[in-house]
């Protein structure tokens, strides 16, 4: 999320209590989680596991909960409870809005498109020209439509991130990220019935241009779609994932998390993509593996018995 305008770390560290410990006179223009961060951003880490990750990342202000060493023009904020520190922030840069009507007076929705009726469409919302907006979608606040967008019956874009701060060692194990980040879906995308595509916890989740979606696809927190790729019905994608240019996945493929899948690579039905796969080819399996390799690793399994039994004759 970046914060309407850059707001000096001293203030921040009042805000939340902590001790100022590095670059000073920083101004912070932004508060990220650790996978999108970004020089200027502020981010928060509560465990010694991540502490080298968030610390030596593109975020320059570190929320933490102990004193470490960190590189030159950096800073640590450091408070007793980083996590409280991160919602205590989003609260102040994004509050919670009631929506006393089904469309915000403060979205922007441009010339030609049309709106069904029973469509919900939250604050600070901006949808461009000659969209399609079927009954029963919800666009939550802070999203963004391109132009020549379809969106078809049922669809929420902007729902929280399936996102927690995790805790065995008290009462409530998950503790919900509260989400400030936005979808943003670009120009002559379609979307199918009954698809959820979640808002970034703190960045974007992106559909790139000419992009196509079925019916009951789930885009993740963070996602980065690239331009022209198509999506089958019931693909499910999880969070930070990027998808790059052209890339197709089949019905029922489910994506990892943080994993990147490369230009023009095809994934074919019920597969699941474990790691990262390459550009221009085609993927089949769970794991997912090169599609032709997997259909020889099938022929030899279904010879398996015969193979057995000759074995047994001998």
């Amino acid at each position: 999320m970046k914060f309407p305008s850059p707001v000096a770390i001293e203030w921040v560290a009042d805000f939340i209590g902590a001790e100022l410990i590095g670059n000073k006179k920083g101004v912070a223009t932004g508060i990220n989680e650790i996978h999108r961060v970004e020089n200027g951003d502020l981010v928060f880490v509560d465990h010694p596991k991540y502490y080298d990750k968030c610390i030596q990342s593109a975020a320059t202000f570190i929320i933490i909960n102990k004193s470490v060493d960190f590189p030159e023009g950096k800073a640590l904020l450091v408070c007793e409870n980083p996590f409280e520190a991160y919602l205590k922030i989003v609260r102040h840069f994004r509050p919670f809005e009631p929506a006393p009507k089904p469309i915000s007076d403060s979205a922007v929705i441009g010339e030609g498109t049309y709106i069904y009726p029973n469509v919900f469409i939250g604050h600070h919302v901006s949808i461009g020209k000659n969209c399609i907006i079927h009954p029963n979608v919800t666009i939550l606040d802070h999203c963004i439509i391109g132009n020549n967008v379809i969106i078809q019956s049922g669809t929420v874009i902007g729902s929280d991130a399936f996102y927690y701060n995790t805790k065995k060692d008290r009462e409530l194990w998950y503790k919900k990220m509260e989400s400030c980040g936005r979808a943003i879906i670009d120009d002559n995308v379609e979307i199918g019935a009954a698809c959820t595509i979640d808002r970034g916890v703190s960045h974007d989740t992106f559909i790139g241009k000419g992009t196509k979606l079925d019916n009951m696809v789930h885009v993740g927190h963070d996602t980065i779609i690239g331009k022209n790729c198509l999506l089958a019905a019931q693909v499910a994608i999880a969070g930070a994932t990027t998808l790059g240019n052209g890339v197709i996945l089949w019905g029922q493929v489910g994506v990892n998390k943080t994993l990147t899948i490369a230009d023009n690579a095809v994934v074919l039905a019920q597969s699941g993509v474990g790691v990262s796969i390459g550009e221009n080819k085609v993927y089949f399996g769970s794991p997912a593996e090169p599609a032709k390799e997997k259909m020889k690793e099938l022929v030899w399994v279904k010879r398996i018995p015969e193979l057995w039994k000759k074995m047994m004759e001998k």
